[in-house]
Parts: structure tokens; C-alpha cells; sequence
């Protein structure tokens, strides 16, 4: 089921769709494939907007998606990539033959993440799942109600929710599989994984699939 992802240092995420290759905040990359079909960008933090890491992964091919209000400094990798789409939160789009929702992401009382920025989480559809990369958020009332299969959130605190809170969150909204994310690098233990999976109950099963 979840054969398909691939979880790298902090939020950076890749997705096999066939032949298709999906980047989700590359950052920390330790090859240089350039191979990606589509990048998508949370937001704008040095840990998930990396202008080093989206030239490893892009082409002239590649369709970079990046919130409304990160368009001048998508202007940065502009010569890397093919195209440039941006999007607003709590919309539906259909961008080069992949189909997803965008879902608000943000801190309720922490000021790094606020509503205001506009900053987003992705549900991608693909091979019949909904696939939701949270990005950088609390759990919030336009997350707490997300229907998908497999969820990929954070888990190491300071910035986004701890290890606790990111499994209240997955019981919650009770997806097939919870993976955690951004941990073990810049914030957060990677025992915090084993928190995680403590707290998330079943029948959602957890995994844990950072390779490094």
C-alpha cells in the first residue's frame, strides 16, 4: 500500500506513480536523480523551500506547485523547471494529469506556521488513495476533518505538533496508515517515532519509512 513513498531527511518526500516521480519539499537530497514529474512546496522555510535540493530532483520537464504567496521566490528556481502553478488552500486541482486538494496548514498558538501565510498541505490522489502530506501544522479545524488513506505528518515538535498531539491527530482523522515526518534531524528524536506509533490507535497502522 505504501510501497510507493519514500520518506528522506525532515518533510522531503518522494512518490512513485508509475512512471511518474512526485517530490514533496526536497531538502537534504543525497543524490542528484533529476527526475521529477511535479515538486511540491508547503512553504517557504529553508527545510522545505531548497532552491539546492529542487535543482538535485528537477528537469526542464518539471512542474514545480508552490502556495499563491511563494511565487516571487519560486522566481528563484524558475530556469531549473518547467513550469510554475501556484495554489490557494481548500481548493481542488488538476495540474499536468495529477489531481489533488491543497489543505491549510498551520499553528494554532505557535507563531511560525500562521493561517495568514496561506501555506499548504497536499492530498494527492493516486492509484485510487488519497495521500495527505500535512506540511508544517498543528492539528487544526481545516485539517481535523481530512479523508484520506495514508497520512504523512509531523511529529517533532517546536514548530508543529509533537509526537502526542500528531497521534491524537491521526485518531482523529483514522486514515488506512500514518507515516511520520520532520523528526530527527532539525527538531525532534528519532525515538519519537516509536512515541508516535505508541499513541496512534488501530486499526491505523504506522510505519516508519524515513530512510535517512
Amino acid at each position: 500500500m505504501t510501497e510507493n513513498i519514500e520518506v528522506f531527511t525532515q518533510s522531503s518526500i518522494r512518490i512513485t506513480d508509475g512512471n511518474r516521480r512526485i517530490y514533496i519539499d526536497p531538502f537534504q537530497m543525497r543524490e542528484t536523480p533529476k527526475d521529477a514529474d511535479f515538486i511540491l512546496i508547503t512553504h517557504d522555510h529553508y527545510d522545505h523551500f531548497s532552491p539546492e535540493d529542487i535543482e538535485k530532483v528537477s528537469n526542464e520537464k518539471s512542474v514545480l506547485v508552490v502556495p499563491a504567496k511563494m511565487l516571487p521566490q519560486a522566481e528563484k528556481v524558475s530556469s531549473t523547471v518547467g513550469e510554475i502553478h501556484s495554489v490557494m488552500s481548500g481548493e481542488h486541482y488538476g495540474i499536468g494529469g495529477l489531481e489533488f486538494d491543497t489543505v491549510a496548514a498551520y499553528n494554532n498558538l505557535k507563531p511560525f506556521h500562521p493561517k495568514s501565510a496561506g501555506w499548504v498541505g497536499y492530498i494527492l490522489q493516486i492509484d485510487g488513495q488519497r495521500i495527505y502530506i500535512a506540511g508544517d501544522t498543528d492539528m487544526n479545524r481545516d485539517n481535523r476533518d481530512v479523508k484520506c488513506d495514508i497520512a504523512l505528518v509531523p511529529i517533532g515538535g517546536t514548530y508543529t505538533m509533537d509526537a502526542k498531539k500528531a497521534a491524537e491527530f491521526i485518531n482523529t482523522i483514522c486514515p488506512s496508515v500514518a507515516i511520520p515526518t520532520h523528526y530527527g534531524s532539525i527538531v525532534g528524536k528519532k525515538e519519537d517515532a516509536d512515541v508516535f506509533a505508541a499513541g496512534v490507535k488501530a486499526p491505523v497502522r504506522t510505519e516508519i519509512k524515513m530512510l535517512y
